[in-house]
């Protein structure tokens, strides 16, 4: 009898990983989530609960899921979320979207992508907005470590107004070893600082044949050392004045503009 060899360590994180988003629920809240919710095949959906209201609203995509809502009224809505949670009458349970690998979902295949980077971006509402600026400018995946980072929560969903559906958001072990798989891919890495002596725009005239993947840190500290020390350059957004200063999902919008402008 051959005893089996033991399993390489990425391969039970990636199994235990799994098992966890398996068990893993999330309570996605208002009109634009649920209802983008509803129509996307792809996401397995649990229980959903409407005001009457809500449900003449959602009548259409509601059909289309296939699913039979819990009808209740909007002052005694008992779905789990936060009591100051602006629901609109509208809650559903899912379970988090799986996109595949970073090998899967990133590689150019002959093309000039572009992705981002997050780095310590913790504020739901930022990474939902950049989620929403990823699809606006066609960025191939919005790339985010488990840890210390924002989770797929009602309040993201919300505020990336539907994007959460159709945006890849890949959640990855370690930032740095997936950076390291990108550049392996042909990625150039420009992670933003501006304090950077360089500009965004002037690394990407530089590399316009190159995919592209825009680092963002966290407002205040910025990226990590490590995270730095990883990116192939660092540059920063063009401002008029002596300094300027933009919200992190801010950032993720010029950049992304000026990446698609370039591409």
């Amino acid at each position: 009898m051959v005893k089996k060899g033991k399993k390489p360590t990425w391969v039970v994180e990636k199994e235990r990983e799994k098992r966890g988003l398996e068990q893993q629920t999330v309570w996605l809240f208002g009109h634009h989530a649920v209802s983008d919710a509803l129509r996307n095949t792809a996401r397995e959906k649990l229980r959903l609960i409407l005001s009457p209201n809500a449900a003449i609203k959602l009548a259409e995509p509601v059909k289309a899921s296939g699913m039979t809502p819990e009808i209740q009224d909007p002052r005694k809505f008992k779905a789990p979320i936060e009591p100051q949670s602006v629901h609109q009458g509208a809650a559903l349970e899912v379970r988090p979207l799986h996109w595949g690998s970073l090998s899967e979902l990133c590689a150019p295949r002959g093309g000039r992508p572009v992705v981002l980077l997050l780095d310590r971006i913790t504020d739901p509402h930022n990474v939902g907005a950049i989620l929403r600026s990823a699809e606006v400018f066609g960025a191939r995946a919005v790339i985010a470590p488990y840890r210390h980072s924002a989770p797929e929560t009602g309040t993201l969903a919300k505020t990336a107004s539907g994007a959460l559906e159709r945006q890849p958001f890949l959640r990855i072990q370690n930032l740095a070893k997936s950076m390291k798989a990108l550049k392996e891919m042909g990625y150039f890495i420009i992670g933003l600082d501006g304090l950077a002596k360089t500009t965004l725009a002037e690394e990407l005239t530089k590399s316009t044949l190159q995919p592209i993947a825009l680092a963002l840190g966290a407002e205040g500290p910025g990226l990590r050392p490590l995270t730095r020390e990883t990116c192939d350059i660092v540059a920063k957004i063009h401002f008029s004045g002596d300094f300027g200063s933009l919200n992190v999902s801010n950032a993720a919008a010029v950049g992304l503009y000026e990446a698609s402008r370039l591409r």
